[in-house]
């Protein structure tokens, strides 16, 4: 996830102040439903979860807004909140795994609210990460009793994401032989590029996701293979030759999942793989 490369980064430790929040996504601070919803909408208005998480030491350190091409929609759509703990005194490096929450919430019905424990790898110290994994989570839909629902699950995740560092120590101790790389690859093709029908046309290999991108990436233990082909997945820039339909050589290059709720389901799917193998390996 290469979001909020200008404000979340790992040498300054510094969290998110509201004013700047309010200018990179107004909506976080919505506290009514948008006017096209039905009276049975029941608004959850992130400003309020966001200040009782970072009562629980968890601070924002970046935010992202989806675009709307409804007029007045954009103070109410869906929007990202990342959120770590910054004043736990920890030295950071490249490499390093970190347990961060994701926050995803919108007051105009494009999305329910949605917290999210996650492991995020550190690729470089001006914030650039790549979530490795979403370890527990909630949705609450706009209705009913929501408050009660939103209060409750949080603490769950939050308990989770105090947990979730040990399948990084736990993954690095499996060694995988050659198939077992190829079945995690070949799921996690499928994954990232079958359609509804489950068929795989684009001409980019499943190989292609086992190719680390640095030095530092090689290695034969399953943390360090799953982190690559879950790069290669999410990042794209992934190249190959296929046909057109007369036949002729046409040149593809995978496109990075950039979409909000996208790139959540691909890394939700890829994570579970991972806890399969870890399971079977086990």
């Amino acid at each position: 996830m290469t979001i909020y490369t200008q404000t979340a980064r790992f040498d300054t430790g510094r969290a998110l102040a509201e004013g700047e929040m309010r200018r990179i996504a107004p909506s976080i601070f919505a506290v009514s439903a948008h006017e096209s919803r039905s009276k049975r909408f029941r608004p959850i208005p992130t400003i309020d979860i966001l200040r009782g998480l970072m009562n629980e030491g968890f601070l924002p350190v970046g935010v992202k807004q989806s675009h709307s091409r409804t007029e007045g929609k954009a103070d109410f759509t869906k929007h990202l909140i990342r959120l770590r703990r910054v004043d736990d005194g920890r030295v950071y490096n490249v490499g390093d795994t970190v347990c961060e929450i994701l926050l995803k919430n919108a007051n105009d019905g494009t999305s329910a609210y949605e917290l999210m424990a996650g492991l995020f790898r550190i690729r470089c110290l001006n914030s650039l990460v790549v979530q490795t994994g979403t370890i527990d989570a909630i949705t609450v839909r706009h209705c009913g009793d929501v408050q009660h629902k939103v209060i409750e699950g949080t603490y769950r995740v939050l308990g989770e994401a105090e947990r979730t560092l040990a399948a990084p120590q736990h993954w690095s101790a499996m060694r995988l032989r050659q198939e077992e790389k190829e079945i995690l690859a070949d799921a996690a093709h499928v994954l990232r590029f079958a359609d509804a029908d489950g068929e795989t046309k684009t001409p980019i290999k499943a190989e292609q996701l086992l190719v680390p991108r640095r030095n530092n990436d090689r290695g034969d233990d399953l943390w360090t293979v799953w982190n690559v082909v879950q790069e290669n997945a999410i990042k794209g820039g992934l190249r190959g030759v296929g046909r057109d339909d007369l036949g002729r050589p046409r040149r593809a290059t995978s496109r990075a999942v950039t979409g909000i709720d996208q790139d959540i389901k691909l890394n939700k799917a890829l994570w579970l793989l991972g806890e399969r193998m870890a399971a079977l390996k086990s």
